[in-house]
């Protein structure tokens, strides 16, 4: 079985804009796979440049905010491929795609690591940080879990979050709930 990383995955759109999703990486062996759904601009983009960069960031916002359409992050050059990372992440590895195996929902990109560099220390995650990533994982998903489910999760996950939030992770907090609300608001 495959080791995840839970990570920002940078790509560059067609017009040079920066496309920025979180994504969970599998990891075997020496191959990173970057398995995007059909369609989504992700798959778009690494189809036509065959590039692409995981960004380790430790700031929750950034996945709580792609997932409520906050894309907007500070990103810089990449050094080694034509793409970009965000400016304030940890570390972050620069990607090439060298195979591709299809599927009609979830392709594989196969992708080697051309370059790595890492820029801050990285200090550990809090139990706020852990809640507010699976939290952004939930909220992924709303459609495809019962509300019961969706109840549960976060009934446990604002154990953690109570009890060791910092303002980045309240903000991100807020930022998924309102849009939980909001999804459990509309089928009642």
């Amino acid at each position: 079985m495959p080791f995840i990383r839970e990570c920002i995955v940078t790509t560059l759109n067609d017009d040079g804009s920066v496309h920025i999703a979180p994504m969970g990486i599998h990891e075997s062996d020496e191959e990173l796979i970057i398995l995007p759904f059909k369609p989504s601009t992700t798959l778009d983009n690494l189809e036509r440049s065959g590039f692409a960069t995981l960004n380790y960031t430790d700031d929750v916002r950034i996945y709580a905010g792609c997932i409520t359409g906050r894309r907007d992050w500070p990103t810089c050059s990449t050094e080694t491929i034509d793409g970009a990372r965000l400016e304030n992440c940890l570390a972050h590895s620069e990607l090439e795609v060298v195979n591709k195996v299809d599927d009609k929902i979830r392709p594989q990109y196969i992708c080697k690591n051309v370059h790595e560099s890492t820029h801050h220390p990285f200090h550990g995650y809090n139990r706020a940080q852990s809640a507010v990533l699976e939290l952004a994982i939930l909220t992924s998903r709303l459609n495809m879990l019962p509300q019961e489910k969706i109840l549960q999760e976060i009934e446990y996950l604002t154990i953690g979050y109570e009890k060791t939030s910092g303002p980045r992770e309240q903000e991100a907090w807020g930022w998924l709930m309102k849009k939980i609300l909001a999804h459990i608001n509309k089928d009642e």
